[in-house]
């Protein structure tokens, strides 16, 4: 089989689109929560989240571009650039019909819908934009990102919610594996910071609605009740490992295995047993040919909801047994990104491994006994070989990747 490894990088989150900074200051213990500035509360009970401010749109499109493109798709485009850029690909040397793109998104273009609905509402249908189609569609941003960079290959998106970034990185892993691409565009968009997104989420409970931000994200905390929404994206430059080595890339880690289950068990709840997220993690374990004592870190789901953090406390600890691994939740730094989650989560798994640093859960204060993990609270220096990437999603996807410190051979 053909050895799979990442040669670039990029990101857009609520903390920064500096992939380096970024991880610098999660491993500050930086809070990128704070209230919602995007729109009127007057009505709403969550007042908090993790917004995208920093980014100034008119560096990287045109007038055209930000007015016919989702939020959503913006952050991806914008991510996938930087990720290029990173791996300093020369896309004009390499055969285009053997690039592809896996761009996914839990929910897609809400703003571009909510912004439709109310234009023809008040102004009528026949002031519906003709771009409002392609604008929600959850498979654009995959096919405006092949167009940015003229990747021929395969394009596509894998929707399945919360896991969908790591689903897609998974996915163009397997795709080079089994020799159908070379190399991919893989990673996850989401911008769903809306009215009508935080609505929804509100009004089925699963959102925090504290106006405390050190008590507002608190994965693994016997005071959780709730995740706080953010936004961005990820994305990652996968390459088959002589292809890399062919171009003189430089390589930052290396794809070894990837699991995928479904619970077959409820609409939004996880399996109360965990039995999903176990048999990911073990496929995972299993396609890399590692024991568990081989994953020095895991990155995981945390999302602070009562039954998230719960169930897969049960999980790990089924798989990993009497084995300690050292656990984390980024999303106590940069809320919930939905779908795109776990794509920027493993690229923070990248990091640690590059930088020997394990990123900590902030804001954590009186750990749950039924979450009985080793839960980083203060960075931890750990000189880690493998690390693991969880992410489980609404209609029972359980997702795990397992990615590998790079040494030069």
């Amino acid at each position: 089989m053909r050895r799979v490894v990442i040669t670039g990088m990029g990101l857009v989150t609520p903390l920064g689109h500096d992939v380096d900074q970024v991880y610098d200051r999660i491993l500050q213990g930086d809070c990128a929560i704070h209230p919602i500035t995007s729109f009127d509360l007057s009505d709403y009970k969550v007042k908090l989240a993790a917004q995208v401010n920093d980014l100034i749109m008119e560096d990287f499109f045109s007038a055209r571009e930000l007015k016919f493109n989702d939020r959503y798709t913006q952050f991806a485009r914008i991510a996938s650039k930087i990720a290029i850029q990173h791996s300093h690909l020369n896309i004009d040397v390499i055969n285009k019909d053997r690039f592809g793109v896996i761009m996914s998104t839990g929910i897609g273009g809400i703003g571009s819908f909510e912004r439709a609905m109310e234009n023809m509402i008040t102004k009528g249908v026949s002031r519906v934009s003709p771009f409002f189609i392609p604008m929600t569609l959850v498979n654009l941003a995959a096919g405006i990102v092949a167009i940015d960079h003229q990747a021929m290959g395969e394009c596509s998106c894998v929707v399945t919610g919360c896991a969908a970034g790591t689903s897609s990185i998974g996915e163009a892993f397997h795709r080079i594996k089994y020799g159908q691409q070379d190399l991919m565009i893989a990673g996850a968009s989401e911008a769903s910071i809306t009215p009508l997104g935080v609505g929804g989420f509100m009004a089925m409970r699963a959102l925090n609605e504290s106006s405390d931000i050190q008590r507002a994200s608190i994965p693994f905390d016997v005071d959780r009740s709730g995740f706080v929404m953010g936004e961005g994206a990820g994305a990652l430059i996968v390459e088959e490992l002589e292809h890399a080595l062919n171009r003189n890339a430089e390589i930052y880690a290396e794809i070894v295995g990837y699991g995928s289950a479904c619970d077959a068990y409820h609409m939004t709840a996880p399996s109360e047993d965990g039995a999903g997220i176990v048999k990911a993690m073990n496929i995972a374990l299993e396609e890399a040919k590692i024991s568990c004592e081989n994953i020095g870190y895991i990155n995981a789901h945390g999302t602070s909801t009562p039954l998230n953090d719960k169930t897969e406390s049960i999980a790990i600890n089924q798989v990993f047994q009497s084995y300690r691994v050292p656990v984390s939740s980024t999303k106590s730094h940069i809320g919930h990104l939905l779908g795109a989650c776990g794509a920027v989560e493993t690229i923070f798994c990248i990091k640690s491994l590059l930088t020997g640093w394990l990123p900590p859960t902030i804001h954590l204060v009186n750990q749950d006994p039924q979450c009985d993990l080793d839960v980083i609270t203060v960075k931890r220096n750990s000189d880690i070989h493998y690390a693991m990437c969880n992410n489980l999603g609404f209609g029972g996807h359980n997702v795990s990747l397992i990615v590998k410190k790079w040494i030069h051979e």
